[in-house]
């Protein structure tokens, strides 16, 4: 499975490097010199790119690869999501910490086991997560994801358990 670890916001300089605005918490694994990231570009299109030099830079990195030699080139990659595989992340070590993509699937549930919906999504704001539910009966429902209304994440057992105020899910 493939995730987003990135996505080319601009050219930066001359010589084919690109700012990327980082979306791994991991971005000293995933950009690292020699790992290769799948570019899904604005029109469709898809190619393997090899990292030659990452650093930080005013809140972004720059990333300079491999198949990107020129300015011109870099232009033509504006906008385009850069993914990573998933099989070589490491565990997160926290119990209460997972991953975007180990989320996206999962049925969701109420305590008493009343199917509401399947998460498809996690959005990262500047207030905290969301989970982007698909209800069942058709639509979307944002869901905080915090302890106290998403008490329960089972991602062996393919579900996580909601404890919604009154009103959350109400569609609308």
């Amino acid at each position: 499975m493939d995730v987003v670890v990135g996505r080319v916001a601009k050219a930066h300089g001359i010589t084919g490097e690109l700012a990327v605005d980082v979306r791994t918490d991991s971005p000293e694994l995933r950009f690292a010199r020699g790992s290769a990231l799948v570019a899904k570009l604005r029109d469709g299109t898809s190619r393997t790119l090899t990292v030659a030099a990452a650093r930080n830079h005013s809140g972004r990195l720059l990333v300079r690869f491999e198949e990107v030699l020129t300015r011109d080139v870099a232009e033509t990659l504006r906008g385009t999501l850069l993914f990573a595989g998933t099989e070589d992340l490491p565990p997160t070590g926290d119990p209460d910490e997972f991953y975007d993509h180990q989320l996206a699937g999962l049925r969701a549930e109420l305590a008493d086991g009343t199917v509401v919906g399947t998460v498809q999504d996690v959005v990262h704001g500047p207030g905290g997560e969301l989970l982007v539910l698909r209800r069942e009966g058709g639509g979307e429902a944002l869901v905080p994801f915090v302890r106290q209304i998403v008490p329960t994440v089972d991602v062996t057992g393919g579900r996580v358990v909601l404890d919604p105020p009154e009103g959350l899910l109400d569609a609308h």
